[in-house]
């Protein structure tokens, strides 16, 4: 084997602290991968002229452009007929995981499969509650359902786009819409079966939390409602003035009665007078010291205030990895004074954090209690980039344009796969059509795209092209090759599946598509075989982390809402990863030769 060059040893020691850095989780993605590739173009690794090739990469333009048809799909009311169907307090668990299980890997074909995991959460969450049941035994499942689905097309996820951009680039011609369908299918079918018969009931008892209890948090026994006294510190105080002093003792101020009726909002600008009653939220023993200090009186305790009173409404919310608030406190985005919205109470992993949770660095996959006024608290979520676990109101449906919308990406799919046009001008196309149709607003075209994502991906993309030019791909499939002389490809095949399934499920999905593609054609080169099947076991064993939490952003998603710990996941994953490897790799072998 001929020695390193000093271009391969740096890219080599890159990737190795770009892989570090993702498995640490402290620093985002997409500020990783976006780091590395600064530090690449200053160290002359990827030349200038290709320094941001990834971001105009077809690629990148087809991630971007679903999220944005996805979004239009939801808002025209497309997908609202199968949620309808998922609700019924009367089904069994089993018969819910399938029912529930299909319809996300169905519209994980024909969306991003975050899009349809998001869209689908809460309407699971909201069927737990009326049958009383944990929403722990459903959300995984769900979510490992989401992720299959999108093995079957071009669109459904993220890796099998860059597989098919990357076979475009080495053999002259990317993979279509369907031809991941076969074996995507095959696999997501026996996969789905498998989550419905028997996976659910792998996951382990202490993720569940007790029958009927259908709410991560409890908010009554924590508000209390305390008098202005005469000689009060708050008197003739505005409520935005007592922050410091509440901040100090973990206390939200849930709003002002004065003369028996409650003062619209929280009564941030308001001046305070004798017998004035605040309504407060937090532990009984921060009431207490509060009430001490500021030198209050009880009016009276209750497990029964309306905390959220005439003009208010409390949400619940979860944390994407790439949410504004994730790694930031309330304190430090300012969300009361700047959104006039309290932070109430944090879950996380299925335990309530309610100490000085307004100074906690909220995590990816915590559920948020939020408080504001019903027309702002929407917003205040979106702006925060958090998803509602209740179902949504949906208010900016347009239910009559949802055959114009499906119809119009129908259209395009069809125009692509018969290679009239190009798929990615064909999404562009949908994408210009639903906003001039108003089908998504204009406000809303750029708040679809998960820009994180986009960043990743468009950095990670040069950073592959740099190590498989430098022939360092090359020589990771030599070594594979060497390592596994004497066996068969499909072995080989197999052994390669393993090893890109494990980098998945510690990693980002995408990256390891990225680094995983040109060692596959490499090994598929260096054995003549076909290289499809090769690039095909990449997609799907790219596609396929089922062991952690941090492998695909659906199982980042259900660990605050299911209640989930780090290990609850392999349980289920374990034998449902084993067994995709053992269906994926004779179909990779039926349906693409080698």
């Amino acid at each position: 084997m001929s020695s390193l060059t000093t271009d391969q040893i740096a890219l080599f020691s890159l990737f190795g602290i770009v892989f570090a850095m993702l498995l640490w989780g402290r620093v985002r993605y997409d500020l990783v991968a976006f780091g590395a590739l600064v530090i690449a173009i200053m160290a002359g690794l990827v030349p200038k002229e290709q320094a941001f090739s990834g971001f105009a990469h077809p690629a990148t333009m087809i991630v971007a452009l679903v999220l944005i048809i996805s979004r239009g799909l939801v808002l025209s009311g497309a997908v609202d007929k199968i949620t309808a169907l998922v609700v019924d307090k009367d089904r069994s668990v089993q018969s819910h995981v399938s029912i529930i299980g299909a319809a996300g890997g169905a519209m994980s074909a024909i969306m991003n499969n975050v899009a349809a995991l998001a869209l689908l959460m809460p309407v699971d969450i909201q069927a737990a509650k009326k049958s009383k049941r944990s929403p722990a035994l459903t959300l995984m499942p769900l979510a490992f359902a989401t992720i299959l689905g999108g093995m079957i097309t071009l669109i459904g996820t993220p890796p099998n786009i860059i597989i098919a951009a990357f076979r475009e680039k080495a053999l002259g011609e990317p993979f279509a819409m369907f031809d991941f369908a076969p074996v995507g299918l095959v696999a997501s079918l026996v996969g789905i079966a498998f989550i419905a018969l028997i996976g659910w009931r792998l996951i382990p008892n202490s993720a569940n939390r007790k029958e009927g209890e259908d709410s991560l948090f409890d908010i009554g026994k924590y508000i209390a409602e305390v008098v202005v006294l005469e000689d009060s510190l708050t008197k003739d105080k505005r409520v935005e003035e007592l922050d410091p002093l509440a901040e100090e003792h973990d206390i939200a101020i849930l709003g002002i009665i004065r003369n028996g009726r409650r003062l619209a909002g929280n009564g941030r600008l308001t001046e305070l007078r004798h017998k004035d009653i605040l309504v407060l939220e937090a532990t009984p023993e921060s009431i207490d010291k509060f009430v001490g200090a500021a030198k209050l009186g009880y009016e009276r305790k209750t497990t029964e205030a309306p905390a959220a009173g005439k003009g208010m409404q409390l949400v619940e919310c979860v944390v994407p990895d790439d949410a504004r608030i994730a790694g930031r406190s309330a304190m430090e985005l300012r969300l009361l004074g700047r959104k006039n919205v309290t932070l109430l109470g944090i879950a996380r992993q299925g335990k309530r954090v309610y100490q000085r949770v307004r100074k906690e660095k909220i995590q990816p996959g915590d559920v948020l209690l939020l408080l504001g006024r019903s027309s702002q608290i929407g917003d205040v979520v979106k702006w925060l980039g958090c998803l509602p676990l209740a179902s949504r109101g949906l208010t900016l449906t347009q239910h009559g344009r949802a055959g114009l919308a499906a119809g119009l990406f129908a259209l395009a799919i069809l125009a692509a796969s018969l290679n009239l046009i190009y798929l990615p001008i064909a999404l562009a196309g949908v994408v210009a059509l639903y906003a001039l149709l108003s089908i998504v607003p204009a406000r809303d075209i750029y708040g679809a795209v998960e820009w994180p994502v986009v960043v990743l991906l468009g950095s990670m993309l040069p950073l592959g092209a740099a190590l498989e030019q430098s022939g360092g791909t090359a020589l990771i499939a030599q070594s594979i090759v060497t390592l596994t002389e004497g066996f068969s490809p499909l072995m080989v095949l197999t052994i390669l599946m393993v090893v890109t399934m494990s980098l998945s499920d510690i990693l980002n999905n995408t990256a390891t598509a990225v680094v995983a593609a040109p060692i596959a054609l490499d090994i598929a080169n260096k054995l003549n075989v076909n290289p499809d099947a090769f690039l095909m076991a990449v997609a799907v064993a790219a596609s396929c982390a089922f062991l952690t939490p941090i492998g695909h952003k659906n199982n980042t998603l259900i660990m605050g809402p299911g209640g989930y710990k780090f290990g609850d996941y392999w349980r289920m994953g374990l034998p449902l990863e084993l067994l995709i490897i053992a269906i994926s790799v004779p179909a990779l072998a039926f349906f693409w030769p080698l």
